[in-house]
């Protein structure tokens, strides 16, 4: 399976022009699965709630969602990618996975970092996994990686691949995901943006590094940190169903939940 993600800089609140980048930019891409940044057409750095609103859209009646379906079903891959949804009153930091044959499925954060409490509802979608090309795949947002449990759940439900969507402003994400992967022994790609977004409130620099590791920890590739980068590459996603870590360890059958209790 050829897999991959789109690291770049989106231009805040100009969506249209954001969506003809990605779709010139992935126009001439092969792969069967690409991950794009979290809140990938709108920017991220929000001054409050009215403003996410004003740049949201509707899943179901999204001309980026449209967009991107169509570039699907002329490339005949798949994209999980962020996006700013709204939904009538409401509006979620959401990810949605797109295929040929339309919209997949559409999970929404559930962690919220920061300043994102004061723009964002809080996720309200379970997580899930669906199937593609005989592949599970997962997907979580950004700060949802510092709860373990969130990759885990995926895991237990038959991941594959983690797809993270992320603008990632800390340090620790992209070492951290080594270890998700490797305590789940599945595939995680994160795909981070990269720049400075100055805002009238504020600014926040992303720290780029998106990239793809294996089910036993190994980083099989890491993006620059400033740099816009397109990386695809060839993985056996059957190797994330073996869970072994010893001859007599297998980190999800070994694992004793009714100790867990708090």
């Amino acid at each position: 399976m050829r897999v991959g993600f789109y690291q770049y800089k989106p231009v805040f609140g100009k969506v249209s022009k954001n969506l003809k980048k990605v779709v010139s930019v992935l126009s001439n891409i092969e792969a069967d699965l690409i991950v794009l940044p979290e809140l990938a057409f709108t920017g991220y750095y929000f001054r409050d709630r009215k403003e996410v609103l004003q740049h949201a859209e509707d899943p179901t009646k999204s001309s980026s969602i449209d967009s991107l379906i169509a570039l699907c079903r002329e490339k005949k891959f798949y994209l999980v990618s962020g996006f700013t949804e709204k939904r009538k009153d409401k509006c979620f930091n959401s990810s949605v996975l797109i295929g040929p044959e339309g919209l997949i499925h559409l999970y929404r954060k559930l962690h919220l970092f920061n300043t994102e409490k004061n723009c964002f509802d809080e996720g309200d979608t379970p997580l899930q996994v669906n199937t593609v090309m005989d592949c599970k795949i997962g997907m979580m947002i950004c700060f949802d990686w510092v709860f373990a449990e969130v990759s885990r759940n995926l895991a237990l439900q038959g991941a594959d691949i983690i797809c993270h969507p992320s603008n990632l402003v800390l340090s620790y994400c992209q070492q951290t995901m080594l270890t998700r992967s490797l305590e789940n022994r599945v595939f995680s790609i994160t795909a981070n943006r990269t720049g400075l977004e100055k805002r009238p409130h504020g600014e926040l620099k992303f720290t780029g590094k998106s990239q793809i590791v294996a089910p036993n920890g190994d980083l099989l590739y890491r993006a620059a940190s400033q740099r816009e980068n397109i990386y695809i590459m060839d993985i056996d996603p059957s190797n994330a169903r073996d869970k072994s870590i010893t001859a007599q360890n297998d980190v999800l059958e070994d694992r004793r939940p009714e100790y867990y209790s708090i």
